[in-house]
């Protein structure tokens, strides 16, 4: 489903990656670990087509990301993938269940499937009856698992996620990985998690160590 061939990108005449080449197994859900500058991020964004890279290439179900013009690109993203960022990017006008049900609306499911499903995924983060609420009342915890419901509630074929439990406390760190792990295995979705918590890559199928020399088995 995923592969990367010969992928190189640099910043400021700086290589963060150089020829870095893997293939993901599909259905599998990845961890993949490093220092800190190592282009985990980088890596991310690379995949989902969000930055470009100097040479090389990302291949989606066999088609390079990079013969796919802005509006199909934007398509695979909108329907293929779902994407935890540090950042959240939750929109502050947007009540926690538009947010949530955006990913829907954009893939026109129908008003009452699109409101059941948001309403499931916030009560599995443990936001459930909080619906009607605007991020401004929310913790940056809170808001963390707001960005994972979007992310999960269109079951995508592919998640990426950057530190996905990255501000949240060890219990509910545990809880939101054991949900990523079921939504992955009960739609067969592929995965590829960004972090540095060992704790979290534990709840991964497989770890890769990235380096300057690539992708490593750990």
């Amino acid at each position: 489903m995923l592969e990367l061939s010969g992928l190189t990108k640099t910043y400021g005449g700086r290589a963060v990656l150089s020829n870095l080449s893997h293939r993901f197994a599909p259905g599998r859900f990845v961890a993949i670990m490093g220092e800190s500058g190592v282009g985990k991020s980088t890596l991310l964004n690379l995949i989902a087509g969000l930055d470009a890279a100097d040479s090389g290439e990302v291949l989606v179900d066999g088609r390079p990301m990079s013969a796919l013009d802005d509006d199909a690109a934007t398509s695979l993203r909108r329907t293929r993938m779902g994407f935890i960022f540090q950042a959240f990017h939750v929109l502050p006008h947007l009540t926690l269940h538009q947010n949530v049900a955006l990913p829907l609306l954009l893939n026109a499911y129908s008003a009452r499937s699109g409101t059941d499903r948001a309403e499931s995924m916030l009560a599995a983060v443990g936001l459930g009856g909080r619906g009607a609420d605007f991020p401004r009342q929310l913790s940056g915890g809170e808001l963390q698992r707001v960005a994972i419901a979007r992310a999960l509630v269109h079951r995508p074929a592919l998640l990426l996620a950057d530190e996905p439990t990255g501000n949240l406390d060890p219990e509910t760190a545990g809880g939101i990985l054991r949900l990523l792990r079921a939504e992955i295995r009960a739609t067969g979705a592929g995965a590829i998690m960004v972090t540095h918590s060992h704790a979290a890559a534990e709840m991964a199928d497989e770890i890769l160590l990235l380096t300057r020399d690539g992708l490593q088995q750990v």
